[in-house]
C-alpha cells in the first residue's frame, strides 16, 4: 500500500469533525435552542479553520507553486472549497428547517419583509434611538481600500444604490459590538407569539433612513458578506525588545492581514461580487463561497433564552468531591490522598477555593502557576494577585502566544506585574501549554508542596462546557518534578530529567514510543496488549506509524478522537486492530488520556498534549501518571463508558462518513440498550459521590 493512502489530510479530517457539529444541529433529539447554538459553534469553528489551517495551507501552496511542487496542495485546496460549499448548503437547509420548527412552537425569527405595520414603526424607532448613531456607511470608489480596514469579526451589508442608470456601492458594518444581534420585538396582545429579528434586518428595513440624506435613489438593495483574514503573524523582533513589546507589535498584523475567505449572499449581483473581490485582493488560492442571507453565524452561540425550559438542555447539578468534606481545609484533604476532578461534572469551585485559601493562608510561602487561556474576569488570577498582596512569593508564567488570547494575556501580564508579581514569558516559538500550579507550604518546619496537573485551562467559563481533568496531589516526587518544570520554563535550554512526568519537548516522544513498544512486545509474547487513547487530535506521523506497528503486532488500539485524525482505522493488514470513534455532544470533549495495558499493571496518564508534532516536539506540555489505584479505576470506567457510546459516537473511517456507531451491525443487536457516554459518565460520578438528586 502506498504511503499516501495510509493517512487522511488533516484539513479534510478537521472539516469532517465540524460536520459532526453540524449533525448535532440537525439532530432532533437535541432541544431546539441548543441546535441553534450548534449552528453558531459550527460557524465559529469554521472561521477559525480559515484563519489558521486554511491560511497555513494557502502559504504552503504559494511556496510550493514557486518551487514547482504545489500541484497536490492546490488539489487539496479545491477539495476544501468543494467540501465547504457542500457543507454550507447543508447548513442553510438545517437553518431553514429550524426556523420552521421554531414557528411551530410560536417562536419567530423574522426578516424585514415579514413585519406588521406596528412592528415596523417600533423597529424604526428602535433604529433611530439605538443603532443609527453607530452606523457610518463606507462608500466604495476607486480610492477605497477595503482590505485595510474591514474586520473579520463582523458581518457587513453590501449596498447597491441605483440612481437611474448610475449605480453606487457602499458597505454597512453590523455593529454587534454596540447592539445585540438578536432583538426581541414587543409581545402582541393575546398572542402566544414570541418574535425576534436580527440586527442585520433592521438595517435592511432602514436603508432609506441611512442613505436618503445623500442619494436620490430609485432602487436600493442590500446583500450580506463576510471576509476572514489570515490569523498568523510574524514575531517582529527588534534589538532590546521584550516579548511583551514584540507580541504587541506583531498582533497589529492581524488587523491588516490578507483575506483568505470571502462569503457572500448568493443573490448578490455578479458585478458587485467582482468589485468586492478586487477590493479585497482575492486570488485563486482563496476561498470564495456563495451562501445564504446571513453571515457571522457565530453569534448564534448566544441564541436568546426562551421562557420554555424544554427548549434547551437542563443544566446538570455540578458535583462536589466528598474527599474535601472531612477536612478543615483543602490542603489536608489533598495530603490525605490524591484528588481527581473531572469537569464539567465536578464543580471548578474546588480549584478556585484552593487558590483562594492559598492566597491568605499564613503557612503558604509561594505559588507558581502558568496560564494559557483564562476567563475575562478571572477569579483564579484575582486570588493570585491577592496572594501577592498578602506577602506570598508569586510567580505567573503567562503564555503570550496563546492564539486569539494574546491581547487578553498581554493585559493580564501588565496587571500582574503592577501587583508586584514575578511574571515570566515563554521563549518565542516555544508555547507553554501545560496546566500547572505549585503551592509551597510550611508544615512542621518542613516545606510541603501541593501540585495541580491538568488537561484544561484555568478558566471558570470553559470548565462548565469542556471535559477536563485536574489532578491535585501532595505526592512529593510528583510535586518536585512539577517544580522542575517551572525551572525548565525559566531556563528551557538547561538539561533536566524527569522520572514520572512526560514533559514535551524533553521526553514525551521517546516515552510514548517506549510505552507503545512495550505493548508490541507483550503482544508478540502472547500477553494481553492494549492501548486506549483519548485526544483532541491525532496527526503526528511518527506516533501514527507506531500505532500501525502495534496493530500489525496484534495490539488492540481503541481511539477516542474528537477532532482531526489522520490515521485510518480498519485498513487490512495495517490497522485491523484499530478502532476510532468521535463523540460530539453537549460538552466539548477536551481531556487527553493515555492508557497502556502493561501486562495487567495499567499505566494511565492524563495530559495537556494532543498527539500532534507541535505538542510533542515544540511546546511545553505535561502528562502525569495516575498512581492511586482507585483513581486509575475511575478513569478506566469513564473511558470505557465513552467507548460504549451508541447515541452520540461517530465512527472515524477513511471515507470521513461520520456514521453513527449505533448504525453498525454489531450494535444493532443490542439497540435496546442506549448508552449516551457523557450522561453515563455523569451518573457514574454522581453515584460515586452518593448524589441522589441528579439535577
Amino acid at each position: 500500500m502506498k504511503q499516501e493512502k495510509l493517512y487522511i489530510e488533516k484539513e479534510l479530517s478537521w472539516l469532517a469533525f465540524n460536520d459532526r457539529v453540524l449533525q448535532e444541529a440537525a439532530d432532533k433529539s437535541n432541544p431546539i435552542i441548543d441546535r441553534m447554538r450548534f449552528l453558531g459553534i459550527y460557524a465559529n469553528n469554521l472561521d477559525e479553520f480559515y484563519k489558521v489551517r486554511f491560511s497555513d495551507l494557502k502559504s504552503r501552496v504559494v511556496i510550493g507553486e514557486a518551487q514547482g511542487t504545489g500541484k497536490a496542495l492546490r488539489h487539496l485546496l479545491k477539495k476544501i472549497q468543494s467540501k465547504a460549499v457542500k457543507s454550507d448548503q447543508q447548513f442553510d437547509q438545517i437553518y431553514s428547517n429550524l426556523l420552521i420548527e421554531l414557528a411551530r412552537l410560536h417562536i419567530f425569527l423574522v426578516n424585514e419583509q415579514q413585519l406588521t405595520e406596528k412592528q415596523i414603526k417600533w423597529l424604526r424607532d428602535y433604529f433611530k434611538h439605538n443603532i443609527k448613531q453607530h452606523i457610518i456607511p463606507i462608500l466604495i470608489n476607486n480610492d477605497t481600500r477595503l482590505i485595510d480596514f474591514l474586520k473579520d469579526e463582523y458581518t457587513y451589508l453590501a449596498v447597491e444604490i441605483v440612481q437611474d442608470e448610475k449605480i453606487n456601492h457602499a458597505l454597512l458594518e453590523i455593529p454587534t459590538d454596540k447592539v445585540p444581534r438578536f432583538i426581541k420585538l414587543p409581545p402582541e396582545p393575546l398572542s402566544r407569539r414570541k418574535t425576534m429579528i436580527l440586527a442585520d434586518n433592521i438595517l435592511r428595513l432602514c436603508l432609506d433612513d441611512i442613505f436618503q440624506p445623500f442619494f436620490d435613489f430609485t432602487e436600493i438593495h442590500a446583500y450580506s458578506m463576510k471576509m476572514t483574514r489570515d490569523a498568523e503573524y510574524d514575531l517582529i523582533t527588534e534589538v532590546e525588545s521584550s516579548l511583551l513589546e514584540i507580541m504587541s507589535s506583531s498582533l497589529k498584523q492581524r488587523l491588516t492581514a490578507k483575506p483568505v475567505r470571502f462569503a457572500y449572499q448568493r443573490e448578490m449581483p455578479d458585478e458587485m461580487v467582482k468589485l468586492l473581490m478586487e477590493k479585497l485582493a482575492l486570488t485563486s488560492y482563496d476561498s470564495v463561497i456563495p451562501g445564504g442571507r446571513y453571515h457571522n453565524f457565530r453569534d448564534f452561540i448566544n441564541f436568546p433564552h426562551i421562557d420554555k425550559p424544554f427548549l434547551q438542555n437542563k443544566p446538570l447539578h455540578c458535583l462536589t468531591h466528598n474527599n474535601f468534606n472531612a477536612f478543615r481545609n483543602k490542603f489536608m484533604a489533598i495530603k490525605h490522598r490524591d484528588i481527581l476532578l473531572y469537569y464539567p461534572y465536578y464543580t471548578f469551585d474546588h480549584v478556585l477555593q484552593l487558590l483562594h485559601q492559598a492566597a491568605f493562608d499564613p503557612d503558604v510561602l509561594s505559588i507558581k502557576i502558568n496560564i494559557y487561556r483564562v476567563a475575562k474576569d478571572s477569579n483564579i488570577l484575582n486570588s493570585i494577585i491577592h496572594a501577592a498582596y498578602n506577602g506570598k512569593k508569586v510567580t505567573v508564567v503567562v503564555e503570550l502566544q496563546a492564539r486569539f488570547d494574546e491581547a487578553a494575556n498581554i493585559d493580564w501580564a501588565k496587571r500582574l506585574t503592577e501587583a508586584g508579581i514575578h511574571v515570566i514569558f515563554s521563549a518565542p516559538g516555544l508555547k507553554i501549554h501545560a496546566k500547572l500550579f505549585l503551592i509551597s507550604r510550611r508544615e512542621d518546619n518542613k516545606i510541603v508542596r501541593y501540585a495541580h496537573i491538568g488537561t484544561g485551562n484555568f478558566n471558570e467559563k470553559t470548565a462548565k462546557i469542556y471535559t477536563d481533568y485536574s489532578l491535585l496531589t501532595a505526592n512529593q516526587e510528583i510535586a518536585n518534578e512539577v517544580r522542575s518544570v517551572f525551572n525548565f520554563i525559566e531556563n528551557p535550554y538547561r538539561p533536566v530529567t524527569f522520572s514520572h512526568l512526560m514533559v514535551s519537548p524533553q521526553n514525551s516522544r521517546n516515552k510514548l514510543y517506549e510505552l507503545i513498544d512495550n505493548e508490541i512486545e507483550h503482544a508478540k509474547q502472547g500477553i494481553e496488549a492494549k492501548i486506549i487513547l483519548k485526544v483532541n487530535n491525532l496527526v503526528d506521523t511518527g506516533l501514527s506509524e507506531k500505532l500501525y506497528a502495534a496493530s500489525k503486532a496484534g495490539v488492540q488500539v481503541d481511539l477516542l478522537v474528537r477532532g482531526m485524525c489522520s490515521l485510518i482505522p480498519g485498513l487490512e493488514g495495517v490497522s485491523d486492530n484499530i478502532r476510532a470513534i468521535s463523540i460530539v455532544d453537549r460538552f466539548l470533549e477536551h481531556d487527553r488520556v493515555y492508557i497502556f495495558e502493561n501486562g495487567g499493571d495499567k499505566r494511565i496518564y492524563i495530559s495537556s498534549a494532543d498527539w500532534m508534532t507541535r505538542n510533542i516536539d515544540f511546546r511545553i506540555e505535561v502528562a502525569v501518571p495516575i498512581l492511586d489505584e482507585d483513581l486509575k479505576a475511575r478513569i478506566l470506567t469513564i473511558v470505557n463508558l465513552l467507548l460504549s457510546d451508541n447515541v452520540k459516537a461517530r465512527i472515524i473511517d477513511k471515507e470521513l462518513s461520520n456514521r453513527y456507531a449505533r448504525d453498525l451491525t454489531t450494535l444493532k443487536r443490542n439497540s435496546k440498550t442506549k448508552i449516551r457516554g457523557q450522561m453515563a459518565v455523569y451518573h457514574f460520578l454522581a453515584n460515586e459521590e452518593h448524589v441522589s438528586h441528579l439535577g
